[in-house]
This record gives structure tokens, C-alpha cells and sequence, in this order.
């Protein structure tokens, strides 16, 4: 199956690594270097088997991980006028500050949100507005994440079995519209749940990778490492005509 996929929103290998320390509660003061360089390495892995166009600074990023490990493997120098220097010092003081950065980029959206609601346009329906469901959008990792998980769930068998390609990404988009017009939001382990191979895995999640190009879906989680739900980008929704939803940008439109 080959389907490349390119999205504005695919964060950089900084992410990746503080998504592993938050995932397996790991001090970043003190990383474990030889346990997330394969993770990271795991996940590259990943991603090249569903020929996601991978940036080359995760590469260069995998390389200094790889060149961090081997430091820490080599006995240390005596040096007792000298104290002894953390390879991994470097990559910490990055990851601390890349962190603060994406903290107050938080805060400025928090902010952002807030003040929409106070300069809102009222609006003209009476009654009670409805509590605003509090969610955030998953990453790209949270999905590899998922993926990863359902890929370990399929038979071993399956992986060797030669199957006629009876799946494809466009079918599948056409499968998560259609899911998505019967019931406001679907789990995405429960897709995997129902998939027979692991060519239907990987067409599913190249489908979801595409709706949310398109910008037709949004993955979203309520708390971080929550299961991922997909839910209709409201902002992609026309207004009801006919009792029928119609959608900008539908494939097969």
C-alpha cells in the first residue's frame, strides 16, 4: 500500500521526546538514555512503515541520541580536578526550555479562548447554552501510539499471510464520514478492535491522517493519555439543508 500523507500539523523530534517522558513518567532531569533512544527509534520505525514523510531533524535527533548512549557506555575519565560532565546536559537544558515554550504557547491559547467568549456575538436562540465540552487534540504520537497498540493486538499469522488488497484509504474515509453522520464521535481502538488484518489497520489510520489533512475530523483526547476519540471539525460543517449534513471538501465531491 502506498499512500503518502503530508500534514501542517506533524510536530518535531523535541515533541516526540517529551511525549515519551510524559508517556512513561520518566524524570527528565534524569533520563533513562538507553530506554527512550528505542522508543524514539521505535517510533521511526513506525513512521516510516506508514511512509509518513519523515523530517530529516528526526533523524539527526536519532543520531544524537545514539551518540549520547554510546558516551554513557564508556568508563569515565579520572579526572578529579574536573567534574565529570552528563552527556546527556545538553539534550536535557533543550528539552527544559523547548517545554517552558510550549507551556506559555498553552497559556497565550487558554487566553485566546477566553477572550472569544467575551467579545462573542450573542446569540439568538433563547434557552440554555449547553456546558462547552472541554477536550484537547490528540498528537500525531498518540495516534502512532494507538496504531502500535492494534498492530501488537493482531495475530502474528496475519503478518505473514498473503491477502488480496481488499482496503483502501479512500474507502476507509468514506467508512469514518459515514460513522461519523450516525454517532458524534468514535473511539479509535474500537476501529481497530473490528479490523481482520494488518493491511486494514494501516489503511485506517492513513484514512484518519487524511480527514484530519482535509480538515473534515479532529482526534481529541479529555485527558492527556486518554483514549483518542474522533470526533466532525465543526468549523468544516454547512448548516443543515434538507435534514441532510453537508460537508465542504467531502471526498467524492
Amino acid at each position: 500500500m502506498s499512500y503518502k500523507i503530508k500534514l501542517d500539523v506533524f510536530e518535531g523530534p523535541l515533541d516526540l521526546l517529551l511525549y515519551l517522558v510524559k508517556r512513561d513518567h520518566l524524570n527528565i532531569y534524569d533520563i533513562p538514555i538507553a530506554e527512550i533512544t528505542e522508543q524514539y527509534l521505535k517510533y521511526i520505525e513506525l513512521m516510516r512503515l506508514l511512509d509518513l514523510n519523515i523530517a530529516g531533524e528526526f533523524l539527526v535527533m536519532a543520531a544524537t541520541l545514539l551518540q549520547i548512549k554510546s558516551k554513557m557506555l564508556l568508563p569515565a575519565e579520572e579526572k578529579p580536578e574536573e567534574a565529570a560532565i552528563d552527556p546527556r546536559e545538553e539534550l536535557v537544558q533543550q528539552l527544559l526550555e523547548y517545554q517552558r515554550f510550549k507551556e506559555v504557547a498553552e497559556t497565550l491559547r487558554q487566553m485566546e479562548d477566553k477572550r472569544q467568549e467575551v467579545f462573542k456575538r450573542p446569540k439568538v436562540e433563547s434557552g440554555i447554552t449547553p456546558e462547552k465540552e472541554v477536550y484537547f487534540e490528540a498528537s500525531i504520537f498518540d495516534l502512532i501510539n494507538a496504531f502500535s497498540s492494534a498492530l501488537k493486538e493482531v495475530p502474528r499469522e496475519l503478518f505473514y499471510e498473503v491477502v488480496k488488497d481488499e482496503f483502501t484509504v479512500e474507502e476507509k474515509v468514506h467508512t469514518i464520514l459515514h460513522m461519523l453522520l450516525e454517532t458524534p464521535n468514535i473511539l479509535v481502538f474500537e476501529l481497530f478492535n473490528k479490523t481482520k488484518n494488518k493491511q486494514e489497520i494501516v489503511a485506517i489510520f492513513l484514512a484518519i491522517l487524511e480527514l484530519i489533512r482535509l480538515r473534515e475530523i479532529k482526534v481529541i483526547q479529555h485527558r492527556h493519555f486518554d483514549p483518542i476519540e474522533i470526533i466532525r471539525n465543526q468549523d468544516n460543517i454547512l448548516p443543515y439543508e434538507r435534514g441532510e449534513r453537508k460537508t465542504i471538501n467531502q471526498p467524492g465531491n
